[in-house]
Formats: C-alpha cells, sequence, structure tokens
C-alpha cells in the first residue's frame, strides 16, 4: 500500500480561532495515522505560514501545500516563505505549485494568463537556486529574479520537493524535467496510467523517478448512493473548468464525481490500489464538500490504518 495523506479543509466560519482549528484537526488526522497532511492555497489562511505552525506541534508527519499558485508570489517571496516553514518544520515540507487558472489568475489577480509552462518554467528557473540557498540573476520572458549581493541562506532549512500541478504534456514535461514530480486532483486511475505516469518519466529521462501525488475526495460510507449525488453537487463546477473537463474527457467520464473513491474500506482499499498500480506514489485523499460528519470520520480512521 502506498502512503496515504489528507488533504486539510479551511476552518469552518463558526470557528473561534482559525489556526487553532487546523492545528487540532491535523493533530486528530496525524493520531489517527495519516502519513502526510496537505493544505490548498486559497484567499483566506495562508497555506505556507499555517503548516509551519502545525509543523510545531504536530510531528512526523509529511506537510505539503496542495497547491500554492505561482501568480501570488515572487519566486523570491516564495523561497522565503519556503525556507521558513521548512525550518519550522524540521524538513518535512513539501512544496506544491501551480499556475492555477486562466479565470482566476485573470479575474483574481489581474494578470495575463498566456504561456503558463513557459512561466511555470522560468519561475522554477528562479526558485530552485534559492531553495538551495544560491544568489539568483535570473532574466526571462516572464519572470525576473536578482538577490546578487544578498544572502539567501535560512539557517536550519533544506530544499523542499517541489512538485507540480501538472495535468496538461507541456505542465508534465516541465515537472518531469526541472521539478520532483507532480500533484494531480481527480485524475483517476486511467488517466494516471495512460497519461500521467508515461508522460512525467519520459520527461525525467535519468533523474530519479517523478513523484506522483495523486488527490481524489473519497468518502467511506454505506450510502452509496446519497453519497455520489451529494458529490455530484459538490464538484460539478470543475467540470466546467478547461483543464479539469480534459482530464474527466481522457478518463471517459462526465462528472467529476465518478472519480471520488465512495464506497465500502474494501471499495476504497482497492481504488487506492488501483491508483499504485497506475504509478501514484503518495495519496492525498480529500473529505471536504461533500461528506457528512460521521463519514468524515470514518474515513480519516480507515485511511490511517491503511
Amino acid at each position: 500500500m502506498i502512503p496515504v495523506g489528507l488533504v486539510l479543509e479551511p476552518a469552518p466560519p463558526e470557528s473561534a480561532n482559525a489556526v487553532d482549528d487546523l492545528v487540532a484537526r491535523a493533530q486528530h488526522a496525524a493520531d489517527a495515522g495519516l502519513a502526510s497532511l496537505w493544505l490548498p492555497q486559497m484567499y483566506d489562511i495562508d497555506a505556507l505560514t499555517a503548516l509551519a505552525l502545525i509543523g510545531r506541534q504536530v510531528r512526523e508527519v509529511t506537510l505539503g501545500t496542495a497547491v500554492t499558485t505561482i501568480h501570488s508570489r515572487h519566486p523570491i517571496t516564495m523561497s522565503s516563505m519556503a525556507k521558513t516553514a521548512q525550518a519550522a518544520v524540521g524538513g518535512r515540507l513539501v512544496l506544491g505549485l501551480g499556475t492555477g487558472h486562466r479565470a482566476t489568475v485573470e479575474q483574481r489577480y489581474g494578470y495575463r494568463f498566456d504561456r503558463p509552462a513557459q512561466r511555470m518554467r522560468e519561475y522554477l528557473a528562479a526558485l530552485l537556486p534559492l531553495l538551495r540557498d544560491e544568489e539568483v540573476s535570473y532574466r526571462g520572458q516572464t519572470v525576473t529574479a536578482d538577490t546578487a549581493g544578498w544572502p539567501t541562506r535560512v539557517p536550519g532549512s533544506t530544499p523542499p520537493p517541489v512538485l507540480l500541478a501538472a495535468l496538461g504534456p507541456l505542465m508534465l514535461r516541465v515537472a518531469g524535467e526541472a521539478a520532483a514530480g507532480t500533484i494531480t486532483w481527480l485524475a483517476g486511475p486511467r488517466t494516471i496510467a495512460g497519461h500521467v505516469t508515461p508522460a512525467i518519466t519520459a520527461a525525467s529521462g535519468p533523474r530519479p523517478a517523478p513523484q506522483i501525488v495523486a488527490s481524489l475526495p473519497v468518502c467511506l460510507t454505506s450510502e452509496h448512493d446519497a453519497a455520489r449525488d451529494r458529490a455530484a453537487a459538490a464538484l460539478a463546477f470543475y467540470a466546467n473548468v478547461p483543464s479539469y473537463r480534459a482530464i474527466l474527457d481522457r478518463e471517459g467520464v462526465r462528472s467529476p464525481a465518478e472519480v471520488a473513491l465512495v464506497g465500502t474500506e474494501r471499495d476504497i482499499e482497492h481504488a487506492i490500489s488501483r491508483l499504485a498500480d497506475a504509478g501514484v506514489t503518495h495519496f492525498a485523499a480529500n473529505t471536504a464538500m461533500f461528506t457528512t460528519p460521521e463519514e468524515k470520520a470514518r474515513t480519516i480512521a480507515f485511511l490511517g490504518s491503511l
């Protein structure tokens, strides 16, 4: 069985303190036996800051961003934040990065969403040396970063593995050639076996075998049909995002709910085994959006037992 982790949900609006809430739920997941904990970067809590705080209290588990978008932070800023978090958690950080999507980047940040694979490649050309405590003087077509003459070292930090949210062929090539691997969302076993694994493995060449972290919705339940219906409603908007629509089409499904892991203990364990056979090296379960509190507790306990 491959390592199994959990994507942490944001604190509910009624929470008295978002960080206290996250730390408590992270500790609960770690105590259940989960191998890793992941935080997405949205528009509320900062994922890297939160992971640094979680890691000071929750020991041993891997901690990763899934993912932080590169448009929200310059490479110098991203490096400073990642290295500070890495020092705080004692070397357990995995830095998941993504380019986001056209609507998000252009509407929310006001940047042009053009040449995303080139932007990511140039971003890594600036970021990776900084994560190794090197000075950088880089000027690309989409990214400029210059720390010449200034120290970049953060004592206690080590370079974290960098994973890319890569679904298309160009981004998978960047992930294989320049990063440590990929982290996917809504990619099922057919897509991973026939598209993601061969593309990123070919691109990695003689480098170490790439990590393939797959994240999918999960619900351990005896009410299979009801859970599928809730998943269909909660995840429907992903079907209209072009990159996810392409992956769902490649998987041969109409709705994101069809790639969710829903069912009994045996069903979920079998589904994770299929992902491992497809090339996945680490699974990150997402129990948000459509599981009841009882289903969520049952799911986390079972995933921890694996």
